[in-house]
């Protein structure tokens, strides 16, 4: 316990040492700080972000091309883009840039910038590419089929006709962020697009530029005062790595921070009672789940995968320990998606685990391993789970890390069972469908390294019928093949999908305008108050 809570008490030393409040005392009234679990963060550049942290610094940090609007949405917005239209064909989309856009450098935002951030992500072909691979594009054709073809005029070529929302959905996400095309290139190394300046830099339009970043410490940005929105409310926004519930409190309880991101139960139920905190609650599409290695000589038993699945206290594990912040949810659609199903079939049952054990020839017992964040809720419930399993004679090691560590383990499928949130890419069934059932090569050099692959699941039907889903223009039949989808996939997947997550914030009562939307790149400080 003290070796968890030293990266806490590191970030309260360097507070000092940023020069902001000391502890007691109020923040700074022009700048906003967040206690928060940051230590996931790999990289800033869009074309390599794949986590939770670096997605919504994206949304803070650069204008898309469109975007999603909190309020609404199943509405996109014009961002760097005012206006679009599609042809005939469904297969081209037009998009007009805004004039009077500049990038945090001064130069100016221009449908080349547009086209080049495209083309790039392309090239790159890091963990996000995918989302536009699947329009056809390749590193062979991209600069022919998105292309600037004048200063303000975006065209985006699609292989086949597409649903225009779910085009759009996709451009919605931080994959589309504007890249100032000069500014990257002056930074760029042996051909890398700046790929490694751009890990720590950001070179943006957005309504803040980075300032400071220290891993697994803080993250400071500094507002852009000519955004072309406005400047924005707070002149700085903190990002402070507090991986543990009770420092968070006490940290917004003194004043030491504004609002606090990772609380758990026993904490929210005090801050409850506190007059001068607020908490709100934001429903989410992240799911948390535990992915089976099918390379392992016993997850690639189904039987045993069944068995995990009958080996979960899912109401127990929520009124225990979640309490309020994720509901039970064993399906790989969240609630409120296209084609979600509520179906629950899995309770804790250990003998009906114990028999499927049995059948699989291993009424003896084995061991496991489990590649865990070290923080709430995922080491609690990986400690309940080792427990329970153990019942049935599996013996769990818990392998702790922070989520950097566990992440990069995973996707090498380097893992037995990895524990940890999936939230989609973009607010359409598919991101979730193509994650969790979608693998047209299983192959160890494969660049389709989604979860089916993370997790060796090599299944040529399923595939078919993520792809069917995604062709089908009829929403109703969409949703009954993702329905079906399913019904099938509860028993045979490699996956005991467990909760969807409730975001809960808390916040001094003084804080207003935090933007929280459904999603993790879904995220806007430009509008916070105090």
């Amino acid at each position: 316990m003290h070796i968890r809570l030293l990266p806490a008490a590191a970030a309260i030393g360097l507070a000092v040492t940023l020069g902001m409040a000391p502890a007691g005392a109020a923040t700074p009234a022009n700048m906003v700080v967040m206690a928060w679990q940051i230590d996931e963060l790999i990289s800033l550049d869009p074309a390599e972000i794949y986590e939770f942290v670096g997605g919504e610094l994206s949304g803070n940090l650069y204008d898309r091309i469109v975007f999603y609007d909190i309020k609404n949405p199943d509405q996109m917005q014009g961002g760097a883009a005012e206006s679009w239209t599609v042809s005939s064909d469904g297969k081209t989309f037009t998009f007009k840039i805004r004039d009077g856009i500049k990038f945090q450098s001064g130069n100016p935002l221009t449908a080349e910038d547009a086209a080049w951030s495209l083309q790039r992500l392309v090239k790159l072909d890091k963990g996000p590419a995918f989302i536009l691979k699947e329009f056809g594009l390749s590193k062979d054709n991209v600069d022919q089929k998105v292309r600037a073809t004048d200063a303000k005029t975006l065209v985006f070529e699609t292989d086949k006709a597409y649903a225009p929302t779910f085009v759009l959905n996709c451009l919605g996400s931080w994959v589309s962020s504007v890249l100032d095309k000069k500014t990257v290139m002056a930074n760029e190394k042996n051909g890398d697009f700046g790929n490694d300046w751009l890990k720590t830099h950001a070179a943006g339009s957005g309504p803040y530029k980075v300032g400071t970043l220290r891993q697994n410490e803080v993250i400071m940005l500094d507002a852009f005062e000519d955004y072309w929105r406005g400047a924005p409310k707070m002149k700085r926004v903190a990002l402070r790595h507090v991986p543990e519930s009770a420092p968070q409190r006490l940290m917004l309880e003194k004043g030491d921070a504004d609002i606090a991101r990772n609380l758990a139960p026993d904490d929210l139920d005090v801050l409850a009672k506190n007059p001068d905190i607020t908490i709100r609650k934001v429903p989410q599409g992240m799911i948390l789940y535990l992915g089976l290695n099918q390379k392992n000589q016993y997850l690639s038993k189904p039987e045993v995968t069944e068995a995990l699945k009958w080996l979960v206290d899912y109401e127990g594990i929520e009124k225990a320990i979640l309490r309020g912040t994720r509901v039970p949810h064993q399906t790989f659609l969240p609630e409120g998606y296209l084609g979600a199903i509520n179906d629950k079939p899995y309770t804790l049952n250990v003998e009906k685990a114990k028999a499927l054990l049995a059948k699989a020839g291993l009424s003896g017992g084995f061991k496991l391993t489990m590649d865990t964040r070290n923080t709430y809720p995922t080491m609690d419930i990986a400690q309940v789970l080792q427990a329970t399993w153990a019942k049935a004679g599996i013996q769990l090691e818990i392998i702790p890390g922070d989520n950097k560590q566990t992440l990069t383990k995973y996707r090498a499928r380097q893992h037995d069972i990895y524990i940890g949130q999936w939230a989609p890419d973009y607010l359409d069934p598919h991101s979730n469908a193509q994650g969790f059932a979608w693998n047209p090569d299983n192959s160890d050099n494969s660049s389709n390294k989604l979860l089916a692959w993370r997790n060796a699941w090599d299944i040529p039907q399923y595939t078919k019928m993520t792809e069917a889903a995604l062709a089908e223009s009829d929403p109703a039949k969409r949703k009954a093949i993702y329905e079906q989808m399913q019904r099938d996939f509860l028993k045979v997947s490699p996956y005991v999908i467990m909760f969807q997550n409730v975001q809960v914030l808390a916040e001094r009562k003084n804080v207003k305008g935090f933007e929280h939307g459904p999603n993790f790149d879904v995220v806007y400080y430009r509008n916070i108050t105090k």
